[in-house]
């Protein structure tokens, strides 16, 4: 198969690490030891694009290169032969100034400047024989593995290691929720061994034990605490966690009020309700986490404050899009304050475990230590509180150490 590589140029590199870096892709793939590919820090044209993940696929029977391409909005899929897809990876390399290479044995890391270039290679932890080639036409990738023994625990699997068909959806879900955080998970520090995790508003664990049972298999060490109001749930969850032997997995009964975790790298709070929402990401910040994953629900705090531009009143004079308008209002303000303290944010629709309807997620991962927030962003959000007389929102008052903790609501 190696034929078919020969025709890209090697001038098309800088370096001679990028040269060295794609020698060994195509020897991956010669050797069939390939198991993924992400290119980073995209420098080129597209200023939308942030990252590309390659993998090895089956369609129609045949092998290929299936790239994600993850741009600020949305990802797009693309699928290549090897031969056109090592031509884009060739391209692609000379535009990303990190790119990480994983075959079945190996993990190597490319990192770049203007002015040089670093090949770091490395030996995996775990080693399997085989890569598992990913059939599109058959089944979707899964990040949980279905024999895991907290979903038989959870009720998800019956004693064959089946779904049950009732909670076939809530399997889908997780599945998806751990897809979104692996994929922000790539973005942060991925060296980091341990990893402190609060799960505020855990309910019956599902996402928890998905993800501390996602980051054992990725040879972490996930110190997790789900936090959660209702007693019996919270004893359920830690009785599961013992059976399963998930012995840095533990529940404690409360709240974002009651809960204050010294140590923290990711926060999630994936239901708090209205200003509950801006304590859960305000101790994020506070504790300077890698990542921030929150959905936020019944945004009630601005409702009341909003006046409408005199232009917008013949549309904002219909309820329901009063309260559409402040929802935008309430989470764009939120994620301005996220970037406005050094984190990249996205704002995008998650199906909750919760509830049926889709919400908002709001997912950010840390890019800069900051000092001072950042001016222009703060500015932007000054004038969007003017536009719609907002005299008060509680994130920005918690971030300016003008708001104590107080009664911030129910969870709902």
């Amino acid at each position: 198969m190696s034929h078919h590589f020969l025709g890209i140029s090697v001038s098309v590199f800088s370096f001679e690490q990028e040269q060295q870096f794609f020698h060994e892709i195509k020897q991956m793939l010669d050797q069939q030891t390939f198991e993924r590919l992400i290119l980073s820090q995209y420098k080129g044209e597209l200023t939308q694009l942030e990252k590309i993940t390659f993998r090895v696929v089956e369609l129609h029977g045949k092998k290929q290169l299936s790239a994600l391409y993850h741009h600020t909005t949305q990802d797009v899929t693309k699928n290549y032969s090897f031969e056109d897809g090592l031509e884009q990876i060739a391209v692609l390399i000379t535009q990303c100034k990190q790119a990480n290479l994983f075959s079945t044995h190996q993990e190597i890391q490319l990192k770049k400047n203007k002015k040089k270039a670093m090949l770091n290679m490395g030996k995996k932890h775990s080693v399997t024989t085989v890569p598992t080639v990913q059939a599109h036409d058959r089944e979707k990738q899964r990040y949980v593995q279905q024999g895991s023994a907290f979903l038989k625990e959870l009720g998800i699997t019956d004693e064959k290691a089946q779904i049950i068909p009732s909670m076939a959806r809530k399997w889908k879900q997780i599945n998806k929720f751990i897809e979104i955080f692996a994929s922000a998970y790539e973005q942060i520090d991925a060296e980091q061994k341990e990893l402190n995790i609060v799960d505020f508003g855990s309910g019956k664990g599902y996402l928890t034990f998905a993800l501390y049972d996602y980051l054992q298999e990725q040879q972490k060490v996930p110190l997790i605490t789900g936090v959660e109001l209702r007693r019996n749930l919270v004893e359920f969850c830690q009785n599961v966690a013992e059976k399963v032997h998930f012995n840095h997995l533990d529940f404690f009964e409360g709240d974002v009020r009651s809960y204050q975790p010294e140590k923290l790298d990711v926060m999630i709070a994936l239901h708090a309700c209205d200003i509950a929402t801006d304590f859960a990401i305000h101790t994020g910040i506070r504790l300077n986490a890698s990542m921030i994953m929150c959905a936020p629900c019944c945004h009630k705090e601005l409702r009341p404050q909003l006046h409408s531009p005199e232009v917008l009143q013949p549309m904002l004079q219909f309820g329901i899009h009063a309260g559409q308008q402040a929802e935008m209002l309430t989470d764009t303000l939120r994620a301005l304050l996220l970037k406005a303290y050094g984190y990249e944010t996205k704002v995008f629709e998650f199906v909750s475990l919760e509830h049926t309807s889709k919400n908002k997620m709001i997912l950010a991962t840390k890019r800069k230590n900051v000092t001072q927030p950042d001016a222009k962003i703060m500015a932007q959000i000054q004038a969007l509180k003017e536009m719609y007389g907002i005299k008060k929102q509680t994130l920005e008052l918690l971030l300016q150490d003008q708001l104590p903790i107080e009664n911030i609501g129910c969870k709902c």
